[in-house]
């Protein structure tokens, strides 16, 4: 055992797991070990062990709701961290509303409509926690987070506390420009005051609309690519003839072709080569290069 391990434990306990398998954290039931993993229970623990990590040079990564993520059969080095449900509390101050970055996104949504606030009702449907909507600036239905996003606080590489103003953040289409290394704790929303049974209805419709193009019963990872400029990306793959495309146990839905089902015991190469096997398609067809979505993180 490491010097850094035995640190870690003088303080956790056996909240510090070895070789932690981080499939059934997923919600494409894929991937293989964290070296060492640690759920933190308040922003305290984790700058703490943030900071001690750094100083060790032990990589870090922190793993949100598990979804819009393939991990790597043969997992990740380093530590996992996974913040607990201290970091899904959501607060309301004069319009502005504080979620924790482990609050679930739908959550927030339904949470803010039903309290007649508006500019939040696209993240219903959207599988994943606030954080993690934030590192992919999530969006649908022609909205996306940076619209509402003001204030963005979290750990920096040195287990220091910072508040991130939304140009620090560098939003972007599906992605940010997050200092390295940075992890998020609290998103602040500005909303405006709505009416609650017309937000409660359009909540309801994107519900709907989610329901019938979407598969919800087939563990997936939400869309593998994101829409070029002008298109769909969904579209350019039923075109090039993927859906239903399958590598073993990993295949491209037959009900929307922008996301990529586990049958039973996929892989995350099976996950890969279909990605792969897209592109290159969608390039030679359309002459569009596809840009992934999903991230993949781990040993490859």
């Amino acid at each position: 055992m490491s010097a850094l391990e035995q640190k870690l434990r003088t303080r956790f306990g056996t909240r510090l797991r070895r070789d932690y398998p981080l499939a059934e954290l997923t919600s494409f039931g894929i991937g293989g070990p964290a070296d060492l993993f640690l759920e933190v229970e308040t922003e305290d623990e984790l700058a703490a062990t943030v900071a001690v990590a750094r100083r060790s040079t032990l990589p870090i990564f922190c793993l949100g709701s598990g979804t819009n993520l393939l991990v790597s059969d043969e997992g990740i080095r380093g530590m996992v961290i996974k913040l607990s449900a201290g970091f899904a509390q959501i607060e309301l101050d004069n319009g502005m509303v504080r979620a924790g970055a482990a609050v679930q996104f739908g959550e927030l949504a339904r949470f803010t409509a039903e309290r007649g606030l508006a500019g939040l009702e696209f993240g219903e449907g959207i599988p994943g926690s606030v954080g993690g909507g934030l590192v992919m600036n999530a969006g649908a239905f022609g909205s996306e987070l940076a619209r509402v996003a003001k204030a963005v606080r979290g750990i920096d590489h040195d287990g220091r506390v910072r508040v991130l103003t939304p140009e620090e953040v560098g939003f972007a289409y599906r992605r940010t420009s997050l200092p390295p290394e940075f992890i998020i704790t609290r998103v602040d929303c500005a909303l405006a005051a709505g009416d609650r049974e017309k937000l409660h209805a359009h909540i309801m419709e994107i519900h709907a609309r989610r329901l019938s193009r979407q598969p919800d019963r087939q563990p997936n990872a939400g869309s593998v690519f994101k829409n070029p400029l002008g298109n769909f990306a969904g579209r350019l793959l039923e075109a090039a003839g993927l859906k239903g495309e399958q590598r073993g146990d990993a295949a491209f839905s037959t009900q929307h072709a922008n996301f990529i089902v586990n049958l039973g015991n996929a892989r995350a190469v099976e996950v890969r080569a279909l990605i792969e096997l897209a592109r290159e398609r969608v390039r030679a067809s359309a002459g569009v290069s596809l840009e992934p979505e999903i991230r993949m993180v781990g040993e490859w």
